[in-house]
Order: C-alpha cells, then sequence, then structure tokens
C-alpha cells in the first residue's frame, strides 16, 4: 500500500490517502507538543515507538472485541488505518487524579478516584479543546445519542481492558484519551492512538511518570520513558 497525497498534518501524526478509498495511511513523527501546542519539541524515534505501541494496544482492544482503525502496521513508522470520519469530542477516562482533574478538584495528585471518571472535550485547536458535556454534544450535534451511548460503552471497556493488561506489566493507567470516528460503513470505531501522548503511565512501585507529562514538565529521560512503555508491553518489566 502506497501514500498518495497528505489529507492532513497533525501536531504528531501526518495521514496520507491510498489507492483504497477506504483506508488511510498514518506516518508517526518524532514532533511533540504541549499546552495545546505552545510548547514545541521533538522526542528522539518517539514517531516509531509510538507507532508501535499503539499498534500494540489496538491489536489487544481488537482481540477483545473493541472495533478500531488499525488494519497492519507497514513499517516502523507508518500504519494502515480504515478511514474514519473523526467525531469531534474527544474522550478522556480518568483512574486517577492528575494534570487537570486534580486542579479543578482540588485533589493531591496520584489520588486513587473511587470510581473511573469520564470526561468529553470539544475537538478544537482553536479553542483550546474545552471540556463539553452531553448537552453541548448534542446542541452542536457533534454525535447521536445512539453514538454517544457507543463511545461511552466502548470507554468503559477500554478502560476495564488497558487496566488490568497494564497492572500485568507494572503500570498503573492514570488517565488517557480516546478518538472515536464514523467509518465507511457508518459504524463507529476507535481511532487516532494509544499512546505515551495520549496517556499517563506510572510505574505502579516507583510512581515515576512513563509518558509525555516528562516533556511537558521538563523532567528529563523522555526517550527513555517511551522506549521502557515498548519494552515493557513486549513483554520484559524493569
Amino acid at each position: 500500500m502506497e501514500k498518495i497525497e497528505m489529507l492532513y498534518e497533525g501536531k504528531a501524526k501526518k495521514i496520507y490517502s491510498t489507492e483504497d478509498t477506504d483506508k488511510v495511511i498514518v506516518e508517526y513523527k518524532d514532533d511533540a507538543t504541549a499546552f495545546n501546542g505552545e510548547k514545541k519539541g521533538q522526542i528522539s524515534e518517539k514517531g516509531k515507538l509510538n507507532a508501535k505501541i499503539s499498534t500494540i494496544f489496538f491489536e489487544l482492544l481488537e482481540q477483545k472485541g473493541i472495533p478500531t482503525h488499525l488494519v497492519e502496521q507497514l513499517n516502523e513508522t507508518d500504519v494502515l488505518t480504515k478511514k474514519l470520519d473523526i467525531i469531534l469530542v474527544e474522550v478522556v477516562m480518568r483512574n486517577i487524579a492528575a494534570g487537570s482533574i486534580a486542579k479543578r478538584l482540588g485533589l493531591e495528585e496520584g489520588t486513587e478516584l473511587k470510581k473511573p471518571v469520564l470526561e468529553f472535550y470539544y475537538k478544537s485547536d482553536e479553542l483550546g479543546d474545552p471540556m463539553i458535556n452531553e448537552y453541548h454534544i448534542y446542541a452542536e450535534e457533534l454525535a447521536s445519542k445512539a453514538e454517544l451511548d457507543t463511545i461511552k460503552d466502548l470507554a468503559f471497556k477500554i478502560n476495564e481492558i488497558l487496566v488490568e493488561f497494564l497492572a500485568d506489566k507494572g503500570i498503573d493507567l492514570v488517565d488517557f484519551k480516546l478518538e472515536f470516528g464514523k467509518g465507511t460503513d457508518g459504524k463507529v470505531y476507535l481511532g487516532d492512538e494509544i499512546s505515551p501522548d495520549t496517556c499517563r503511565f506510572w510505574d505502579s512501585k516507583t510512581k515515576k511518570k512513563l509518558d509525555k507529562d516528562r516533556f511537558r514538565r521538563d523532567l528529563g529521560e523522555v526517550e527513555g520513558a517511551y522506549q521502557e512503555i515498548l519494552k515493557r508491553l513486549e513483554g520484559s518489566n524493569s
């Protein structure tokens, strides 16, 4: 499968058309951004690390019955996926207080939440991805009730699958962002990526951050954190 035309370039990926109108090639970049693009940089080999990490997660979810956009990984940085019409609602699932929820609710970072918290954000770089609720989603016709019900159901199932999978790897899944889209068949699929760019991963024992927070907060060892996640996913705990 060959790249024909670049359809879109985002902060972390480029999307290309292919000879199959139902499929696109996603190329993962080394570029890193934070705070809605205000902080920019590069993380060495991030593209190939995230492409592999995300593929591992999507293959796991497919095996567990979650419909995803994944078709196959083509090379180190390129992944063939179903073409999706992305629903402009970012879905955030939180298991442990960190980042914005800790500030909003006055919680100490690291506080375990009694139940997983599901949040919605309007996918808009111009507006800074503001938090929204179901009423906003329906008012702006971002998704139908049936689509949103499907998204919520899938989000909680994905959370259960990933929490259990990562616990066995010595990793706490603190929180993560998901994006969904509609395929050419009209069905809702999980899209985008699942990686240290879109998740907070902490070492279960030391609580060391193994994700993009190391870049956001200038903690150093950014490349090493991404490499550590891949190493554990491939079966080597440290």
